[in-house]
């Protein structure tokens, strides 16, 4: 399989090359490439506190929230979701389930087509009590 996916006139090529598994059903790519006329965005952590600092505590409540304040981080920057070229989540006490939580969310922020790169990091706790997930993301924007 050999995949290729290009967005705002060629600034970033995502790629799942032959001879590695297909990641799609994980929600992610295995490669991405950057052209040398693109501006980088850099979106801190988004944890899964409402704008009022409040953390629920469900998982997917979490997962949704941070996920929309991705979305508003990336707004600011004039970038759109399709524009993530990368994504890191930690995620409190991983497990499959949780994955499966994760992915459909990310779907759902993201929509249709290729996802970004993405690293998961299952880790005993984040920043604040009570959170249980963090994204954060790099995009590409023309100069």
């Amino acid at each position: 399989m050999n995949t290729h996916t290009q967005d705002r006139s060629s600034l970033m090529t995502l790629m799942n090359p032959a001879g590695l598994y297909d990641p799609a059903p994980n929600g992610y790519s295995h490669v991405a490439s950057i052209a040398p006329n693109a501006r980088l965005v850099f979106i801190a952590g988004q944890g899964g506190e409402n704008e009022a600092g409040e953390l629920s505590p469900d998982f997917r409540v979490q997962v949704q929230q941070a996920f929309q304040n991705l979305l508003t981080a990336l707004h600011v920057a004039g970038a759109r979701a399709q524009d993530v070229v990368k994504l890191s989540v930690l995620v409190v006490d991983h497990s499959e389930e949780k994955l499966h939580v994760f992915g459909e969310e990310l779907g759902a922020a993201l929509g249709e087509g290729m996802k970004p790169t993405c690293t998961l990091i299952p880790v005993p706790r984040l920043a604040l009590d009570g959170m249980l997930f963090e994204v954060e993301a790099v995009a590409v924007l023309p100069e």
